[in-house]
């Protein structure tokens, strides 16, 4: 889960967790991933709960910027194959699941 709104990122992973419950009204503590934006378009924090603690990942592009929905109050939702493709810097929108494809039901 995204939040949408740039967040302070002096906050650490205890401050990160109290904003996905207060802004997301989610559960930091649930195994999802939750994303946090700096107001700096190269910022980006990860915080999520590995079964023994609460992660953080941050991470600072030398070249280049994350690819940012516009800002707004809320969150949104990345698949399992947007998130990788956002870390990488790259255009996440036009990333996509793959189709499910019909099994035949025969040969040829």
């Amino acid at each position: 889960m995204v939040a949408m709104k740039p967040v302070d990122f002096r906050k650490g992973a205890e401050g990160l967790a109290a904003l996905v419950r207060e802004m997301m009204g989610a559960d930091p503590f649930s195994g999802a991933v939750y994303v946090f934006r700096a107001k700096r378009t190269d910022r980006i924090q990860l915080i999520f709960w590995d079964g023994t603690g609460v992660c953080l990942y941050a991470k600072r592009l030398e070249d280049g910027e994350f690819r940012w929905p516009k800002v707004h109050d809320g969150m949104m939702r990345l698949t399992a194959t947007q998130l990788p493709a956002l870390l990488e810097g790259l255009d996440w929108r036009r990333v996509h699941e793959a189709r499910q494809t019909r099994v035949p039901a025969q040969a040829g």
